[in-house]
């Protein structure tokens, strides 16, 4: 078997990941687009969307999540002609028509008619899967290949896949780590996510890994504890209201910002009968959640509750809804959009704004910031990995560089430039990625341990240094 990489080796986003079982036969696993610098080779190739290798081989797509940059080259992969269908968890079947009718309709096509019969043909290949069991995809060139789905942890309906591929054409012959061993299984880890965040349960390591593909986003670096990054959160929160101006957060609208949403209605509830700053009781406090997107995606998470953690669901228990409480006050249409920005430019009005644009490359999130991020009195809060070329990346790095009293530095967004005067945070305890530990954690978890390790999905530095440290443990690792 070879694994070639059309995507997501090099960088962070636009994974796709061919597993070749035969010259004939082979299944892709995720379908992203590449975003900021991100290239496909690592030396400075091309980011188009379009598809450049050839279909003629490819069974299906398994799709691991519905972030962007793991499924947002799917309309493309249906244009250049491809006809197979795409395995994914019951959760991500739900949501992938939305997150694809909305990334079409912002990057290729408003028309209505177009977008509906592009949903419709998407959603005739689907083949939604349950956690936790083995799906027989097929035998090829006299091999059975099986599939399973596991909970990976980063946002609803994520997984990470395991895929056997045996000599034997025997379709009921699946992957034990008591059984049989003619067969290989190759492990790809999607995205993980942190142990303890909110809203769900952690992943469980597989049984057995012959050959793992390794996310490595932050295979640099550890993150905060959750009570740590819930305290940050707060003394954040605490002196953007003090300046008496807007918090900024943007937010992918899958998984990021229902995390949000659940965080700050438990600090609310914690704080409810103090003030947040002067003169501003934690019950008045505004969150204002500005992404069409995110509120259908928020509706999908509160109907699959089932997917929940425990402590989601004790939440629940205590007549509380941490996607949807009181303090909320959700924008749908543009034209309440733009009425929001300007009205926020006018007044500095304190309050939470949460919006649309994870990296501030487009989105909602971009109008606030070109129309606030010049008043000192607000604040800008990063919570996700910001890639490098992304307007997210460059506000975080001015910031750091700029120190108190210097002159205003200037960023390029949407075509403009406009000066950074707000204050800017990050926190990074709130990525939906798990960290150094973390993914040592699950590699060590694998009770057949990997013979080989392939890093993907991380930057030079990021990659280099997860490898150092898997290989002092005596794994051989690729990156």
């Amino acid at each position: 078997m070879q694994i070639i990489h059309h995507g997501g080796k090099f960088g962070v986003t636009g994974s796709c990941h061919e597993l070749v079982i035969s010259d004939s036969a082979a299944i892709l696993i995720d379908c992203g687009l590449l975003q900021g610098n991100d290239d496909r080779n690592g030396r400075g190739g091309r980011t188009s969307p379009f598809i450049d290798f050839p279909l003629e081989r490819i069974k299906g797509l398994v799709l691991t999540h519905v972030h962007i940059d793991h499924c947002g080259r799917i309309p493309h992969l249906l244009g250049a002609g491809f006809q197979g269908p795409i395995w994914c968890s019951e959760a991500s079947a739900l949501l992938l028509p939305l997150v694809l009718g909305d990334a079409v309709k912002v990057g290729i096509s408003r028309d209505r008619h177009l977008i509906a019969r592009f949903l419709d043909s998407v959603k005739k290949r689907l083949i939604p899967l349950p956690y936790d069991r083995w799906h027989h995809l097929g035998c090829w060139d006299g091999r059975s290949v099986s599939l399973r789905l596991q909970q990976a942890g980063h946002i609803l309906g994520s997984a990470y896949v395991e895929v056997s591929v045996n000599p034997s054409p025997q379709p009921e012959q699946t992957a034990t780590i008591t059984g049989p061993r003619d067969d290989t299984i190759v492990v790809f880890s999607g995205d993980l996510g942190a142990p303890f965040a909110p809203l769900l349960p952690d992943p469980t390591p597989p049984e057995r890994a012959d050959i793992l593909v390794l996310e490595s986003t932050y295979g640099d670096r550890q993150h905060e504890g959750r009570e740590q990054r819930r305290e940050r959160l707060y003394r954040v929160i605490v002196r953007a209201l003090e300046n008496r101006g807007a918090l900024l957060v943007p937010a992918f609208s899958i998984g990021r910002t229902q995390e949000l949403l659940y965080e700050i209605e438990d600090l609310i509830s914690r704080h409810r009968t103090e003030e947040a700053a002067a003169g501003l009781p934690w019950d008045d406090l505004e969150i204002i959640v500005d992404s069409p997107l995110a509120l259908s995606v928020t509706r999908v998470y509160d109907r699959l509750r089932r997917l929940w953690d425990k402590g989601a669901l004790e939440t629940i228990a205590q007549n509380r809804n941490p996607l949807s409480f009181e303090q909320m006050t959700i924008i749908e249409s543009h034209a309440d959009h733009w009425a929001t920005v300007e009205y926020l430019r006018k007044t500095a009005r304190p309050c939470i704004v949460i919006a649309s644009g994870g990296m501030c490359a487009g989105g909602r999130i971009v109008n606030y910031l070109k129309a606030l991020m010049s008043d000192p009195r607000t604040d800008i809060l990063f919570v996700g990995y910001q890639a490098a070329g992304t307007p997210g990346r460059d506000i975080l790095e001015a910031a750091q560089q700029r120190r108190e009293g210097d002159a205003p530095v200037f960023i390029d967004l949407d075509g403009g430039t406009y000066p950074l005067r707000a204050a800017v945070h990050t926190i990074s305890g709130y990525s939906a990625h798990a960290d150094q530990r973390n993914l040592v954690e699950f590699v060590e978890g694998i009770a057949v341990s990997p013979k080989i390790i392939k890093l993907v999905h991380g930057e030079e530095a990021a990659r280099t240094a997860l490898a150092g440290v898997l290989a002092k443990k005596g794994y051989e690792v690729e990156h």
